[in-house]
């Protein structure tokens, strides 16, 4: 059954009350709540939210909402009005979007077609590769897709061979003050493979370095020629990228590498990526094309072989257990497309997200750059998300997709036997840590919370060098992670019932 969003059911609900009331958002607390002590608790309920807070010794904000979905009631909040980067949690919002706009059973399709007539297997035109914003293509599925184009009959192309990836606006990153070599942050585009990531491994053998740049997936690794690297002799930094023209150009410092390994870097030129790597798959049937060429028109022509993606479903389940920054991205901004046209930049596909999740969901305070939480100026509030969180399509058709977040004790490790279920999204940036969902209580109680951490002036002052791994980055976000814990865990204790 595909749950939609009853907007003015669910507004109607939050102005009653049954759902997360205006009252708590419109004047915090100074303090959280503290409901009365309970005989033979497992820890002390003396030790109010705010005092977990302070012993938490954490620099910057914290801010939390929980809220009973069981009974209608606001619980505890913490500055729940106050906006806070959210991270990868916005990808719970993200997934809200496209759910309600593309609905669950909705597939991505990646097509071939032929702007010509195909006599005696010789199609007497172009060849068109066009992609249709399918986040999870792989290098297997471009594989399967030359397969059945060569069962149609097809032996030759006289003309070009032309790749598109239109149905989406391009963008060279997703965040512009990532490092340019983290394969999280890669181009965006309509056609996109390996999650726009090329596979960079390196071997020293009798002093010389061995280096190959491929796609490969389960199984098969083509290499291709589209992204080349360089070993240099230098301290830093340990890479560069060039864009040069029809080329993804890197470099990497020689005393970084060691004698062997691997990792996987982004592409910038995703069009030629996809279709260097289809370009090989056909070329093992015996079917010889051009080089790959983009065009930034999809010609009109006869589908001769598609292939479509899972449900959003399973697309989602997956860019929300892995956090996947493109998949986000890509279907953020094809819900943006469906809605009202394709937007001509991230930015603008991100505030479409936030339009739509202030007139659906009545967010007043969320104002997303990305769909992804990848750029730090998005800003959200916890009372946004648990207002959300509330929404009869959070509770019946995103909770499944989230995954279990296991219960922790003081020293951060799991406890099995914790009565307490929580299914949640997490967020992490260097010096924002954030968490978001549901938690299910002993006696049956069902909770919507969300948990924003936050050091923003910290994390500005952090030089590019630093961004992968910042000094105190570490140790800050485990401290925020025993946070997130101890306010589960009181939760569980005092709101049974």
């Amino acid at each position: 059954m595909t749950a939609r969003l009853d907007r003015r059911a669910f507004l109607s609900a939050l102005s009653a009350g049954a759902a997360f009331p205006s009252a708590l958002l419109a004047a915090p607390p100074a303090t959280s709540l503290r409901p009365r002590p309970r005989p033979g608790s497992a820890e002390p309920l003396a030790l109010t939210a705010e005092r977990i807070v302070e012993e938490a010794n954490l620099s910057g904000e914290a801010a939390f909402t929980v809220f009973d979905l069981t009974r209608g009631r606001p619980l505890e909040a913490r500055s729940p009005t106050r906006p806070m980067p959210p991270a990868s949690v916005a990808k719970a919002l993200t997934a809200l979007y496209a759910l309600d706009v593309l609905g669950p059973d909705h597939r991505f399709e990646t097509r071939v077609l032929a702007t010509g007539e195909i006599v005696d297997g010789v199609l007497r035109g172009d060849l068109v590769l066009a992609g249709g914003g399918d986040p999870t293509l792989q290098t297997d599925d471009m594989a399967d897709l030359a397969a059945k184009v060569k069962e149609t009959g097809l032996r030759a192309v006289e003309g070009r061979f032309l790749v598109w990836g239109g149905a989406l606006n391009f963008e060279p990153v997703i965040d512009t003050l990532q490092p340019p070599h983290v394969g999280y942050n890669p181009a965006i585009s309509g056609l996109s493979l390996n999650f726009n990531r090329v596979h960079f491994e390196w071997k020293r053998t009798g002093g010389k370095w061995g280096v190959t740049m491929d796609a490969r997936s389960a199984r098969y690794r083509p290499e291709v020629a589209m992204a080349r690297m360089k070993v240099v002799n230098r301290s830093g930094p340990v890479y560069t990228y060039d864009d040069a023209g029809g080329r993804d150009e890197w470099t990497v410092a020689q005393g970084a590498l060691g004698n062997g390994g691997s990792r996987w870097l982004p592409v910038r030129k995703p069009e030629l990526y996809a279709g260097e790597v289809f370009q090989t798959m056909l070329r093992s049937h015996g079917i010889a094309l051009k080089a790959p060429e983009v065009t930034g028109i999809l010609p009109p022509g006869q589908v001769i072989e598609r292939r479509q993606s899972q449900p959003l479903t399973d697309i989602l389940r997956d860019m929300l257990k892995y956090s996947t920054n493109i998949t986000a991205e890509m279907v953020g901004m094809s819900a943006a497309a469906a809605r009202l046209g394709r937007p001509d930049s991230l930015v603008n596909s991100a505030r479409a997200m936030s339009d739509w999740a202030r007139e659906t969901l009545d967010l007043r305070e969320t104002r997303m750059v990305d769909h992804s939480g990848l750029g730090d100026r998005s800003r959200t509030t916890t009372g946004d998300l648990v207002r959300a969180m509330a929404s009869p399509l959070a509770q019946e058709v995103l909770r499944p997709l989230l995954k279990e977040i296991p219960v922790r004790n003081e020293d951060y490790q799991r406890m099995s036997d914790h009565p307490l279920s929580v299914q949640a999204k997490t967020g992490t940036l260097n010096f924002v840590s954030t968490l978001a969902g549901f938690a299910s209580l002993p006696d049956g109680t069902d909770l919507a919370f969300a948990i924003l951490t936050a050091d923003v002036p910290r994390r500005d002052e952090l030089t590019e060098a630093q961004r992968e791994r910042p000094p105190g980055g570490r140790a800050w976000a485990r401290r925020s992670r025993l946070l997130q814990q101890a306010l589960l865990r009181r939760w569980s204790l005092v709101h049974a019932g």
